[in-house]
């Protein structure tokens, strides 16, 4: 007589398995747009009932039964693995923005009338503004206005055979003297808006080292 206890008595074949598979999923379906989790579950049990009431289908319950329970462990450990890469990218994102806000350069993103999008920490402190006052203000108000002509020719020299310019320009921030900086510019390649880079020239970098 086989041992009860051994799992395999309770091995169904592939085609039966698939069988029960559907058969339960048939009685699930209908309900599952229509019940919560908790009568979904309700159901799935009926349907186990339902085989283990049987003789016939008792041995089938069993080993249905078994195969649910590892999906059930195949599912949690998969969540647990979403979980932990979830983690990890809100981590890494944590530290991009981090590397983002204390660049040694003010960075900056315009629409194309110039209004200031995103920036970085240096960039408003560059601006002489705190950071959530920028947002909505045009980048090329400060600078003079000579600067500020010189500014909007380069954006509109940006094209497929430029696909970034620098140009020197004197820097107007607010409450602050004029200072020169030397600005990157280039199309955001993931939105039609502008990323603009501004540097502390050498001079200023220079004069800001001896008065810190």
């Amino acid at each position: 007589m086989p041992d009860s206890s051994d799992p395999t008595v309770h091995a169904i074949e592939p085609d039966r398995l698939a069988d029960l598979r559907s058969r339960a999923a048939s009685r699930l379906t209908g309900t599952a747009a229509t019940k919560g989790s908790v009568a979904i579950a309700a159901d799935a049990l009926t349907v186990l009932h339902a085989l283990a009431s049987s003789p016939e289908t008792a041995s089938d319950a069993l080993a249905l039964l078994h195969e649910l329970q590892v999906h059930q462990v195949e599912l949690d450990l998969q969540a647990q693995e979403l979980l932990e890469s979830r983690a990890e990218l809100e981590s890494a994102l944590r530290r991009q923005i981090e590397l983002y806000d204390f660049q040694p350069v003010g960075c900056f993103t315009i629409d194309p009338r110039c209004v200031l999008r995103e920036l970085n920490q240096t960039g408003a402190d560059m601006l002489g503004i705190g950071r959530d006052d920028a947002f909505g203000l045009s980048l090329d108000a400060f600078f003079c206005a000579d600067s500020a002509r010189r500014f909007r020719l380069a954006l509109e020299s940006l094209g497929p055979n430029t696909r970034r310019v620098a140009c020197l320009l004197t820097l107007c921030p607010k409450g602050g003297p004029e200072r020169p900086v030397m600005a990157s510019i280039g199309p955001d390649p993931a939105a039609n808006r502008y990323l603009v880079n501004l540097t502390n020239t050498a001079g200023e970098a220079e004069h800001l080292s001896l008065g810190s």
